[in-house]
């Protein structure tokens, strides 16, 4: 396909798609937009419905920024298509999005890299019912131990995600897991600072931006905490010694490495109070709204996230050239 000149490139951004994540990725479309448009490029938002391939075959952008969360957007299969279709795109490959979004394969693939990740177990529904909930619940309790955190084992935004302090609060926390996919993570639940450290690569390797610290005003960063404006505190630079921060950053760029990602990541930690880093998940499609992370991070490193993106926008333009 002819490219035209850098400068003068045609994005088209995908937001929305039907997972239950679309309003937050229309407010990351929204922002991105923007802030591409003030950096010079010319800009398409597009939603994936069943107009988008006609569209994208008639008049074929530069490159494509797919900016969809949850399934539809972190499971590779878009990206799958926009390969089938010879069009560029931000962001990593179809494989690499599939072992990042299963949160148990993602955390597999970080503790054979040797990065520290919490002890939990994967249940399907299936296996939940069929062996007895209360019998499977006393296992998870006797061997896990408690506290716990549960959540879908695929999906983002903290959906379906619920701490448990007491044993019997475990039966609901699984059927609100449920409700988000038919298999559960339930994994030991790490007392600490919530640290969210982005990663991007423009071509020149990957190097993690500055880490953010979180502190939700209700204890829990759960969806109404990163999605409503004023409910959680973000310090960048995060609250935490030079040594810890540097270990953060070393632990996100070596998931983003172990994964196979390309372009920008965000990993998400917790810092317990010994200073161990410890590795929750990665994201391959990271909010960009107003209330997130990633901007704040750009914005510490001294950079712009109009220019930022269109820097990525052009490394895949060039990657993808014969």
């Amino acid at each position: 396909m002819a490219t035209r000149h850098l400068d003068a490139m045609r994005v088209v951004v995908l937001a929305g798609g039907l997972s239950h994540e679309r309003d937050v990725s229309l407010r990351s479309g929204r922002r991105v937009s923007e802030a591409l448009r003030d950096a010079g490029t010319d800009v398409d938002v597009r939603d994936v419905d069943a107009d988008l391939l006609r569209l994208l075959r008639e008049d074929p952008p530069d490159c494509v920024l797919p900016l969809l969360h949850g399934e539809t957007g972190e499971d590779g299969a878009v990206r799958e298509v926009l390969e089938l279709v010879g069009l560029p795109y931000v962001g990593s490959r179809p494989p690499a999005c599939r072992a990042a979004f299963d949160k148990p394969v993602a955390k597999a693939v970080a503790a054979r890299a040797g990065i520290s990740t919490p002890a939990s177990v994967t249940l399907p529904h299936e296996t939940f019912r069929e062996l007895g909930a209360a019998a499977v619940m006393d296992a998870i309790v006797a061997s896990v131990g408690l506290p716990l955190i549960v959540k879908p084992a695929r999906g983002g935004s903290a959906l379906g995600c619920t701490a448990v302090r007491d044993a019997g609060a475990l039966a609901a926390a699984m059927v609100n897991a449920f409700a988000y996919g038919d298999t559960a993570l339930v994994e030991r639940l790490v007392e600490g600072t919530e640290v969210a450290v982005p990663v991007i690569d423009d071509g020149t390797g990957p190097r993690a931006l500055p880490v953010v610290s979180i502190e939700p005003d209700g204890g829990v960063y759960d969806y109404a905490a990163r999605y409503t404006a004023g409910s959680t505190e973000f310090n960048v630079p995060a609250k935490l010694s030079d040594e810890v921060a540097a270990e953060c950053a070393r632990v996100a760029v070596a998931a983003h490495e172990a994964l196979g990602l390309r372009d920008l990541s965000r990993s998400d930690l917790i810092v317990d109070a010994d200073g161990t880093v410890w590795f929750l998940e990665v994201n391959v499609a990271p909010g960009l709204t107003e209330t997130s992370t990633v901007p704040l991070s750009v914005t510490a490193a001294g950079l712009d996230l109009g220019a930022l993106v269109a820097d990525l926008v052009r490394a895949a333009i060039v990657r993808d050239q014969p």
